[in-house]
This record gives structure tokens, C-alpha cells and sequence, in this order.
């Protein structure tokens, strides 16, 4: 007997890097949407007076061993729960590897539900929240589902109210952008900015200037086309960005409902997902009645349909690793033209990196449109000389209750 698990796909609706913090990493948010993309991972797992661990995968370039997150997760999710077992992990590979869509994270949340079903025991919610962080920073919002809101590394994860199902089409460019050596390009990129303001400062006041305004156009780094007036983080009062403004809406909405995702409340139970949520969260509410809660969850959910449907740029979504991957890779700058369109009347909704890359995507109205876009992309690459291969996809956005209904592939 096995269990047969849809190991869902990702893309990060916008992202926006913090400074770096003292364990070294940058703090990010960042908004996740699940999507109807996946793999397949089949757990089979046995009791046994000692754990033995096999992976085995239809691609090359998939470990089958420890290095795989699959198989770390199988492996602590055992020593956790201080059982024994044999286990045999199968993952058919669908989506492209290392391609931004996080598909080796999701793998390992889904080999998690399998080998605990497959047990018949399982991980309280805040210790399985904590696994997955361990494994992996896109690791728990597969835990999740549906629109998430992913803070510090990404790991932090808050369960956002769901969009309405959407058309999306996702081009995956054959190109190996380093995540490290981004983050690495945008602190020079950032320390640069200070050093020539802290110059200026210096000058005196009569000869400081103003922010400068970069034409993106000409740049190549900010934006599509677009002015952008970008203020110093280190020196200048930094602007409120809408993912900020989405946070704030939504983690005070977390607290009066009674989820909890710190593990801080004491007893807890967890539902299938694992939310882990406070038995009294009376005890707990800042906010004096249901209405004034409703209002809060409101306005996190017009928050966020706002910025999926204002789209470009700084009054609605945006990625920052666009500013420094854009210029390195000009492709990926062209790719995403041709997901967005010129057409206003099939244009995408809204179209941007997932992540460091080197997957891009576009959300659309209708099938119509996403079917354009697609075609779109694999005419640019077929007449193309560059000889960049593009894996183009179409599908839809997965909410929550879809993509915990569909899970199980039995």
C-alpha cells in the first residue's frame, strides 16, 4: 500500500528584500500563490525495527539520496516522531527543476503528508511548521496552500484570504540564476546608493540634491518603461510598500481569529494543513467583537486583491530581484514583455519574476488571454537566435480548499 500526493507548484506574487540580518540571511516578504502545476510523490512506509530510506525519480538530475529534501524530510519527520521505519519515496517529476516554482520544497511538505498518513500518526501543527522551516524556507507554505504571505527568509508563513481562481501562464528560460550571487548584487547595488548619497549629504545642504529620478527605460534595472524615484534604505525615511501594508492588515487579523503560526500560544491543535490554532482564542483578542474583526479581514482581502489587480510597479506589486537579475539576464526582461502583451484587451492582469528566477509568470482574465500569452512566448523563442529554451505552461492559481481537496491523488 502507498499514498500518492500532488506536490503543488508556486510563484511569488511580489517580494520585496530587507536588509540583512545578524544570522546573515535578508529579511523578505513576500506574497506566495499556489498553483495547479505539480509533481506526483508516492510514499510507501513500514514499521520496522530499523529506518532504511529509498528515493527513486523518473529525472537525471534528481538526488536520490540525502540531498534530496524529500528524503531529509522523511528522515527527521521519523526521528521526531521516534519511529522506525521502512520507507520508499517515488517522485515523478513534472515540473522543471531548480526552476523557481519551488517544486523541491513542495516535494519534501508532500512527502510529510504521505509518510504520515502512511503511518497513521502524525507531527503536532507548530513542530510540523518548524520541520518544514528546517528543510527548507519555501517549505511551509506548501503546509499552507492557497495565497500566502511568507516573512523573514519566507519561512514565516500566514495564511492569506484566497483570490478567485486565475488563468496564469508560466515561462521557465533554460538559465541558471544564482540566488546567492543576486543577493550578493543587490548589497553592492545598495552599499553603492550610500556611499553616493552619504557623498552628497557630506557636500552641504545648499549642494545636496534631491533623490534621483531614474528613467527605467533607460536604466534597464527599476521597471517597464516607468520613472521610478527610489530613496536610499540605509539614510532616507523608507516608503510603506503594499506588501508592508498587507502584513501589517493581516497579521493583526491572525491574532483575534486565534491562529497561530510561532508555536508561543502553549496547547494548540492542528487542523490537516497545518494552522495551528489556539483553543481559547478569546483569551487573546485585542480587537472588541466579530465586526470589527470581519472589518480587519476585509480589508486584508481587499488588500490583496487590490495589488493583484493594480499590478505594475510601485502602487501595486513588484519584485526586487527584477533590479538586479533583469540586467544580468536581458532575456528574462523580454520574456516578460511578451506575458504581459501590448493589447490592453488581452493583456496580462499583471506579470513579474517568481522569486530570484528564472521563472516568470502573467495572471490573466480569461483562458483566452493566458492561450495568447503562451503563444506568444514560443513564437518569441522560436524566432529567437539567442538559443534559449523556454518551457512555457498554462494553468490557474490553486486556493486553498482546492489545493487540500485535490492533495491526495488516489
Amino acid at each position: 500500500m502507498s499514498t500518492r500526493i500532488r506536490s503543488y507548484s508556486k510563484i511569488n506574487l511580489g517580494l520585496a528584500i530587507g536588509p540583512t540580518r545578524p544570522d546573515g540571511f535578508h529579511g523578505l516578504t513576500t506574497l506566495y500563490q499556489t498553483l495547479d502545476l505539480h509533481d506526483l510523490v508516492t510514499v510507501s512506509a513500514k514499521r520496522s525495527t530499523a529506518t532504511r530510506i529509498s528515493l527513486t525519480t523518473n529525472h537525471p538530475f534528481v538526488p536520490r539520496d540525502g540531498r534530496n529534501t524529500a528524503w531529509r524530510m522523511v528522515e527527521q519527520c521519523l526521528a521526531r516522531l521516534g519511529v522506525t521505519a521502512v520507507v520508499e519515496i517515488h517522485i515523478e517529476k513534472r515540473l522543471p527543476v531548480q526552476g523557481g516554482m519551488g517544486a523541491g520544497s513542495a516535494n519534501a511538505a508532500a512527502a510529510l503528508v504521505a509518510l504520515e498518513r502512511e503511518l497513521g500518526e502524525a507531527l503536532a501543527g507548530v513542530e510540523r511548521l518548524k520541520l518544514a522551516a528546517e528543510i527548507g524556507s519555501d517549505v511551509p507554505l506548501f503546509l499552507l496552500g492557497g495565497a500566502v504571505l511568507g516573512l523573514g527568509r519566507g519561512e514565516q508563513v500566514i495564511p492569506m484570504p484566497d483570490l478567485p481562481k486565475t488563468w496564469c501562464v508560466v515561462a521557465v528560460p533554460s538559465v541558471g540564476v544564482s540566488t546567492p550571487a543576486t543577493f550578493k548584487d543587490w548589497d553592492q547595488r545598495r552599499a553603492a546608493e550610500a556611499a553616493v548619497f552619504s557623498g552628497a549629504s557630506t557636500s552641504g545642504a545648499h549642494d545636496a540634491e534631491p533623490p534621483k529620478t531614474v528613467d527605467a527605460s533607460e536604466e534597464g534595472e527599476l521597471g517597464e518603461g516607468h520613472g521610478v524615484t527610489r530613496a536610499v534604505e540605509l539614510t532616507s525615511k523608507p516608503q510603506i510598500d503594499k506588501l508592508h501594508e498587507l502584513s501589517l492588515a493581516y497579521s493583526s487579523l491572525s491574532t483575534p481569529t486565534g491562529v497561530s503560526l510561532t508555536g508561543k500560544s502553549g496547547d494548540s491543535r492542528s487542523g490537516t494543513s497545518g494552522i495551528v490554532r489556539d483553543p481559547n482564542p478569546e483569551k487573546k483578542r485585542d480587537l472588541p467583537g466579530e465586526n470589527q474583526a470581519d472589518a480587519m479581514n476585509d480589508l486584508a482581502e481587499n488588500t490583496l486583491l487590490a495589488l493583484v489587480r493594480t499590478g505594475i510597479g510601485s502602487d501595486g506589486l513588484q519584485n526586487d530581484f527584477e533590479e538586479v537579475v533583469f540586467p544580468q539576464y536581458p532575456s528574462l526582461r523580454i520574456t516578460k514583455r511578451q506575458l504581459m502583451g501590448n493589447d490592453l484587451d488581452s493583456s496580462a492582469i499583471y506579470a513579474a519574476l517568481s522569486g530570484s528566477g528564472s521563472a516568470l509568470f502573467g495572471l490573466y482574465r480569461s483562458e483566452r488571454d493566458a492561450k495568447a500569452a503562451q503563444q506568444r512566448v514560443q513564437s518569441s523563442v522560436a524566432s529567437s537566435d539567442e538559443g534559449i529554451a523556454v518551457q512555457v505552461f498554462l494553468t490557474e492559481t490553486l486556493p486553498r480548499s482546492e489545493y487540500w481537496g485535490r492533495m491526495f491523488a488516489e
